[in-house]
């Protein structure tokens, strides 16, 4: 796959996420879009290929922290948050155990 490609996907996929991340704040949504053209604007004329693919592997990092770790709060009185996870924000409830599991 051609690194074009590679970087249109990554940069399509960080908009994506963003879109999920942030829906319904319009501010976020903003800020983010405009954060990620300027970054991917700055670095348009960069030729080296290693370079460009440890970009690709920092936005990827990026886009994977924001799905797995923001999670949208609204302040709806005084001293009261209302959080809003994202339904890929929840875990299954394991018991605990002193023996670990093993993986699959």
């Amino acid at each position: 796959m051609g690194t074009r490609l590679k970087v249109l996907r990554t940069f399509k996929a960080l908009h994506r996420t963003r879109m999920t991340v942030f829906k319904d704040d319009d501010r976020a949504l903003t800020a983010a879009r405009l954060k990620i053209n300027e970054e991917f604007k700055k670095n348009k004329n960069e030729t080296s290929e290693e370079n460009i693919q440890q970009m690709i592997k920092m936005s990827r990092s990026v886009e994977t922290i924001l799905r797995e770790n923001v999670l949208q709060a609204e302040h709806v009185g005084e001293n009261k948050i209302v959080l809003r996870p994202r339904e890929s924000l929840f875990l299954e409830n394991v018991p605990y155990s002193d023996t670990p599991r093993k993986k699959a």
